[in-house]
């Protein structure tokens, strides 16, 4: 009986009982899953993720694309200055305020948004689950998110 009582104590750090491990497994295997795709592009996945912002809102700071693909800096920088060196952006300090990095897409960059358009496409059908179950999880994971970001 005395087992019994102990695993039940122990039940709650289980691997199985934890909605993170399969949220972690997830993700690293979706990033697994862009690799093929993008090798068409030329593009990591942080990489990809970061044109994909660009193609969307255009020129911006490097502290705004930082917010938006919630990267720092320090991760962000060397990323950028291989974009930029594979001319597919252009990293500019303004006169006016050096601090600032500003960035925009060169003509390079902004053609390969062409051929990014299969991605979605090839990605959705590594997964095999219904479209409406695809938009529920993504609105759950959104919520999730946010609801970190208030603390």
């Amino acid at each position: 009986m005395e087992n019994v009582v102990k695993e039940n104590k122990y039940d709650c750090i289980r691997l199985e009982n934890q909605f993170c491990f399969p949220l972690y497994a997830c993700a690293k295997e979706v990033v697994r899953q862009y690799r093929k795709p993008l090798e068409n592009l030329n593009l990591t996945y942080t990489q990809y993720i970061v044109m994909m912002v660009l193609w969307e809102f255009g020129g911006m700071t490097e502290g705004e694309l930082g917010k938006k693909v919630q990267l720092e800096s320090g991760t962000l920088a060397p990323l950028l200055k291989r974009l930029e060196k594979r001319g597919l952006i252009e990293r500019i300090r303004p006169e006016s305020n050096e601090r600032k990095l500003f960035l925009k897409l060169t003509p390079d960059g902004e053609a390969l948004k062409q051929k990014a358009l299969t991605i979605p496409d090839e990605m959705r059908r590594c997964l095999h689950m219904p479209e409406e179950e695809l938009l529920l999880l993504r609105e759950l994971l959104n919520k999730a998110l946010r609801s970190m970001e208030m603390r």
